[in-house]
């Protein structure tokens, strides 16, 4: 007999029914802003999704937390600070190696049901709203000012979800220009284990790395230097070069 209602459920299928109203939350908080966004832009968008975060975030843990039965200290549960720093860093690689699950799941979602064009279409698109929003979180958390320059740059590379699953490198170019390296993919070097070839992913890096890099600073502009389907050297799977140009510079993107 179906259940007239959830406390009708029994405890497995209540456990799995409280799993999908979390997933009823994050879609919905996600059309959120996708809504405002559509309606009065990005740029405002992120100030109510900053305000909205602020307010709701503690209200939805202090909730969590006294039905749970665990404290919240400064705004983060305290069992999270009780872990040691060994577990904090690998729950911090785990919840990164995840949101890649993500990425890769609808990407084969799509591609499975309406083909690899598809696919990539939404697949770039996607990376044309994420990417301004990772760099405006970044500057965020770490206190970056509106123009913070190159090395502002270098720090919010680092703190990428990217930067804590693959391995990366920067290599200065001059006083005015860097050049930042992906040496290691996961998503490549799993395709190379298996013997296949580079996914070719330069289209959406060019809309990844243009965006990011312009959200940290309006006046930096990118170049690529390599990302497949283009040939690359043995220590990177693709390479990109990010620099201001001076008021006399001719370089173009």
């Amino acid at each position: 007999m179906t259940p007239s209602n959830p406390k009708d459920l029994d405890h497995p299928e209540l456990a799995r029914y409280i799993v999908n109203l979390t997933q009823r939350i994050i879609v919905h908080y996600a059309l959120w802003f996708t809504e405002v966004r559509h309606q009065m832009g990005m740029e405002k968008a992120l100030e109510v999704l900053q305000e909205a975060t602020e307010k709701g975030l503690k209200i939805q843990m202090d909730r969590l937390a006294k039905t749970l039965g665990f404290e919240m200290k400064e705004g983060v549960p305290a069992p999270m600070l009780d872990l040691s720093r060994e577990k904090l860093l690998a729950l911090m690689d785990s919840v990164s190696a995840n949101w890649l699950v993500n990425d890769g799941v609808w990407f084969q979602a799509v591609e499975f049901r309406h083909g690899m064009n598809d696919a990539k279409r939404c697949n770039d698109s996607a990376w044309a709203q994420f990417s301004p929003f990772e760099a405006w979180t970044i500057k965020k958390f770490l206190g970056l000012p509106e123009r913070p320059g190159l090395d502002g740059l270098k720090k919010a590379l680092s703190f990428r979800v990217y930067a804590n699953i693959n391995v990366q490198s920067i290599v200065d170019d001059g006083p005015d220009s860097f050049i930042f390296q992906m040496n290691d993919c996961r998503v490549q070097s799993a395709r190379k284990r298996k013997g296949m070839e580079d996914y070719p992913c330069k289209s959406a890096g060019l809309v990844e790395y243009t965006y990011f890099a312009r959200s940290i600073d309006d006046r930096i502009q990118t170049e690529c230097v390599g990302c497949p389907p283009d040939s690359h050297p043995e220590e990177w799977f693709c390479a990109w070069r990010f620099f201001i140009p001076s008021e006399n510079s001719e370089k173009t993107i």
